[in-house]
């Protein structure tokens, strides 16, 4: 019997593959078969992740601020491996910027821009780009959106509000291009301790987060990746238009859970 989670002959373009969420979905697809472009800003940490993977992977530069890149991406994709099969839209402004990203009170207008130039129109970018490679293969879109983009928070305004564009997109994407033979699924992370954000999360918010998850712990990259690589997958085939929360039960509880879940059992 044929193992439906296989990505054999499949190629997937993984944007902000260098780190995190997106280089540990690029081991997994080339791991089950797929060739993968490792695509980022950072083009000397994709060509790292690609190195690793071996001979199936290429690093491709990608800033998603730049129609110019995006277009070139694309190509230089298609030019090395024939085809697009899968997108995994998964990078996001980082850094600075996004330390800035506030409450609306106090948002400054460039902040909200720039963010939503990178997160939600490199994105649609990127999708248009792809759409028709993916169209010729009846291929998988997957994107990375966050639990921020189902729950208010006290900051990180214009990010999560990207976010929920992102999801909406979906639906459309998945609506417009489905008689075409397109899925488009999205995952949505809870707190995923990558180097990065490991590195910048005080213990004391991590343990508030582990309080209020059900599973008790906070997520790593590849309880993401495992979900990305599952919609890309024949396995999926029936899935389409969906947002699903990977985030060890955060969006799923009643305010309070994390004090009723001391006394619960007593």
């Amino acid at each position: 019997m044929t193992d439906a989670t296989s990505l054999t002959d499949k190629v997937a373009i993984i944007t902000g593959g260098a780190g995190g969420i997106g280089s540990e979905t690029a081991r997994l697809m080339a791991r089950r078969g797929a060739k993968v472009a490792v695509a980022d800003i950072n083009l000397a940490g994709a060509q790292e992740v690609a190195d690793a993977i071996g001979e199936q992977a290429i690093a491709v530069e990608l800033d998603l601020g730049s129609e110019t890149s995006i277009r070139d991406a694309v190509a230089k994709v298609v030019e090395a491996f024939g085809k697009i099969d899968i997108l995994h839209n998964n990078a996001a402004l980082a850094g600075r910027t996004l330390a800035l990203d506030g409450s609306i009170g106090d948002m400054p207008t460039e902040v909200w821009d720039q963010i939503f130039a990178v997160n939600c129109r490199g994105t649609m970018l990127m999708t248009r780009e792809c759409l028709p490679h993916l169209i010729a293969t009846q291929g998988s879109i997957v994107n990375t959106v966050s639990g921020l983009g189902l729950q208010g928070h006290v900051r990180q305004a214009a990010y999560s509000a990207t976010k929920a564009a992102i999801m909406q997109m979906t639906r459309s994407i998945a609506t417009a291009y489905g008689p075409k033979g397109v899925r488009c699924n999205a995952v949505a992370p809870g707190l995923i301790l990558t180097p990065t954000t490991a590195k910048d999360f005080p213990d004391h918010w991590r343990r508030n987060v582990e309080a209020e998850t059900p599973r008790g712990i906070v997520g790593a990259p590849e309880d993401i990746a495992e979900p990305v690589a599952f919609l890309a997958s024949d396995a999926a085939r029936n899935i389409t238009g969906q947002t699903l929360a990977s985030d060890g039960g955060v969006s799923i509880h009643v305010p309070g859970f994390s004090s009723y879940a001391k006394t619960a059992w007593d």
